[in-house]
């Protein structure tokens, strides 16, 4: 049946789904993309026929009605494929015709932008999995690879994932030493020794290996052995696909293009720069030009020619490339696949989850700080006694409990204060470890370890920091950021094994946070840490602790915030102090290393659309730049805020700026 012709312009819809997430765009019939939305990811191998027509129905929530669909999905390889997405599509948009592909054939559509097959054309994917598939002048269609994860995905993000996984055991076991790419899984991961990534790999999905890529990348870049080796056999198993791709689909001689597509290749252009040069060993006569567009406007493409076809207006031809019509539209607006449809196998919980530990040598344990024998509340910690204001607080009113409470908190700020000095000498301790390419790390059990790994995690987007530059270190590894994990805060082995692992030195500051002042974990990462020649700060709520001074770590800062209100929940007042006084660490740290200029984060990592909008701001604040040409600025940069700058502060003779340095 003819879809019914309307004197309303046509509009198309556009999806791209894979194993990382799905992209949709809602264009006109000139190629405007009127907008763009992120999601969940999909794989039809992996979703039940609900899961499909739920990811689909979000989708059309956010677009207007179109008048045809072009979807390209991971997973799709036979006609059942292909039908399973038109019928939950036919429900979802009745009235409008739909053309279904899988994610390498839209690729390979938006890499033909006239709509005409003039050459030999192959698109080579690596994003979390690979593919190669391409098509010749005369319709005849090659695909090697697309066989997923446990198959195939040679030369992916999650190949790549795993084999650093796997070198880093290896040569852990070979050379009894933990390599430096290790260092790096281990705090991508959040686990504290090599031990744990046994569990956490039986756990972990596609998408979390995947993930791994990007530490691999990183040591490669700072000539890291291991990594470079994972990468040239990457390469080369991408580069060798491609060419057995155009094998059949073209003679030996002949001219051949080869797009590279994928988020591996689209981002980590060095890494393309040498696939590039393995496909021209092999392919003499190729071109190899990265995909200039999104994969998704290969359905678009897809929707167009479904819609000409049923209303009798010829072929569409290939849309126009984006430039800045495309809106930003932010990536969260549409909630994921249903998690059970990525379900990964259960940790076992025998033997096999729990092995002995890797035979390495550990130093004899010190003593810890007193810990009173008594169970009187009077002998305890301020962070264990009673307060005397909160003893009726099960009897208070809301009003009264609420007024309580807050005039607890609201002490917190002025017994921070009273150790201002210590604080300022912490900081001027942490740039200088900075300055020489030196990391800081916390250690914490608890509400203080989680305090730490926030703290850490927040410093890369806000400061352009390296990720390995602040690093948070929980008692109980990744799991006790979510869950209590039972007897983890009193290993003090665990503690120095995770500094160990970590290879921390003399560059580093290591701080310590411990509300009652007694972890054994924290105080076993300190002592490891001191005997390494680390600078070693603790933090602590308990003014009467009598630390050995064998032990004594190179500061104590002790704010004297006494009791809770709640006796023993110190994720109440040591939980706020902990958090300012970490706040303090970090932010004056890196506004001492130049990464604030005025109060504007110009180091900031512009990596989604409300950052980006922060971005244009803080350059038109500083250059005096409209909007858009702030955009400019930033896009041609690389949405570095400082290069932004110093490029428009030449433009318009501003001297501020002309120079200015970036600091990673």
């Amino acid at each position: 049946m003819k879809a019914l012709k309307s004197s309303a312009r046509p509009l198309f819809l556009g999806i791209d789904s894979g194993a990382t997430r799905s992209v949709a765009i809602l264009a006109d019939d000139t190629g405007h993309a009127l907008k763009r939305v992120e999601a969940g990811p999909a794989n039809i191998k992996l979703l039940t026929n609900h899961q499909l027509a739920l990811h689909l129905r979000a989708l059309a929530n956010e677009f207007a009605a179109p008048s045809a669909i072009g979807i390209g999905m991971a997973g799709v390889r036979k006609a059942e494929d292909e039908r399973r997405i038109l019928q939950a599509a036919s429900k979802v948009w009745p009235h409008a015709p739909c053309a279904v592909a899988h994610d390498l054939e839209i690729a390979l559509r938006a890499a033909d932008r006239s709509g005409e097959e003039e050459t030999t054309r192959i698109v080579v994917l690596s994003g979390t999995g690979s593919g190669c598939y391409g098509r010749n002048p005369a319709g005849q269609t090659a695909k090697v690879g697309g066989w997923g994860h446990l198959l195939g995905d040679k030369g992916s993000g999650y190949e790549i994932g795993l084999r650093g996984l796997k070198a880093v055991v290896y040569y852990f076991d070979r050379d009894g030493h933990w390599p430096a790419l290790g260092q790096r899984i281990l705090r991508a991961t959040q686990l504290n020794e090599p031990e744990e990534l046994i569990g956490w790999a039986q756990g972990a999905d596609k998408r979390e290996i995947a993930a791994l890529a990007l530490e691999v990348f990183e040591a490669w870049h700072n000539g890291d052995k291991i990594a470079r080796d994972i990468l040239d056999g990457a390469a080369h198993s991408l580069a060798k696909d491609a060419a057995a791709c155009a094998k059949r689909l073209a003679r030996s001689g002949t001219p051949v293009e080869f797009v590279l597509t994928g988020s591996v290749l689209l981002k980590q252009q060095r890494f393309a720069a040498a696939v590039r040069r393995q496909i021209r060993g092999r392919w003499p006569k190729a071109t190899v030009t990265p995909l200039k567009v999104e994969s998704v406007w290969g359905a678009i493409q897809l929707a167009r020619r479904r819609w000409a076809a049923l209303n009798d207006v010829g072929q569409a031809s290939g849309l126009p490339v984006l430039g800045a019509s495309l809106p930003q539209v932010s990536s969260g607006s549409i909630p994921p696949v249903p998690a059970d449809a990525f379900s990964a196998p259960a940790i076992p919980t025998g033997s096999e989850a729990n092995p002995p530990p890797h035979p390495i040598s550990s130093p004899a344990k010190a003593p810890l700080p007193n810990r009173p024998a008594s169970s009187i509340f009077a002998t305890l910690p301020p962070t264990e006694q009673r307060n005397p204001r909160s003893t009726n607080l099960s009897k208070l009113s809301l009003r009264a409990a609420i007024g309580l409470m807050l005039d607890e908190e609201a002490k917190v700020p002025s017994a921070i204060l009273q150790e201002r000095r210590k604080i300022e000498q912490a900081i001027r301790w942490i740039v200088r470890a900075f300055r020489k390419q030196g990391r800081l790390l916390y250690v914490g059990a608890g509400t203080s370890g989680r305090l730490g790994v926030l703290d850490a995690t927040e410093c890369p987007p806000t400061f352009r920091a390296l990720p390995d530059q602040v690093q948070g270190i929980i008692a109980g590894g990744q799991r006790a950021l979510w869950t209590s994990v039972e007897g983890a805060e009193d290993d003090v082995g665990a503690g120095e094994r995770a500094l160990r692992f970590r290879q921390v030195g003399r560059k580093d500051v290591v701080v310590g946070i411990a509300a009652s002042g007694r972890t054994p974990f924290v105080w076993g990462a300190l002592a490891e840490a001191k005997r390494r020649g680390a600078t070693t700060v603790f933090l602590c709520f308990n003014p009467g602790l009598k630390i050995p001074r064998a032990q004594k770590p190179d500061l104590v800062i002790v704010p004297p915030i006494g009791s809770e209100v709640l006796t023993g929940s110190t994720r109440l007042k040591a939980g706020t102090a902990t958090k300012l006084v970490l706040n303090l660490l970090t932010t004056l740290s890196m506004v001492r290393l130049g990464k604030v200029v005025s109060n504007l984060m110009v180091d900031l990592n512009p990596a989604n659309t409300k950052l980006r909008d922060r971005a244009v701001r803080i350059v038109q604040e500083l250059t005096g730049a409209d909007y858009s040409s702030a955009t400019a600025a930033l896009e041609k940069s690389g949405w570095v805020v400082k290069t932004a700058c110093a490029k428009l502060g030449r433009e318009f003779g501003d001297r501020r700026f002309a120079s200015i340095r970036v600091i990673h």
